[in-house]
């Protein structure tokens, strides 16, 4: 049985990031910062919840941290670092 978001073209619009090097799967462009720790946690990516995520410079940009609650849009070229944040002390 097809639910009714899946009917919708929109539905299976993903975007692949990379997490600390590791391809990860986003359920859409604009995710927030716990959403693609989440993403990376399922894709394997060995990092937790309370890690510090980094969006890399990018569009001449440069590299900025994104908090758990703060949404951002993402492409195919966005990468990101998460770190333990306890580890700089």
């Amino acid at each position: 049985m097809i639910e009714p978001s899946d009917a919708t073209p929109d539905a299976k619009k993903t975007v692949e990031v990379k997490v600390n090097g590791d391809p990860v799967e986003l359920p859409a462009h604009r995710v927030t910062g716990i959403e693609i720790k989440e993403a990376a946690i399922k894709a394997g990516v060995p990092i937790k919840l309370d890690f510090e995520l980094t969006w890399e410079a990018h569009d001449k940009k440069p590299a900025q941290n994104v908090t758990d609650d703060e949404k951002i849009t993402v492409t195919k070229h966005s990468e990101f670092t998460a770190v333990d944040n306890e580890e700089d002390s």
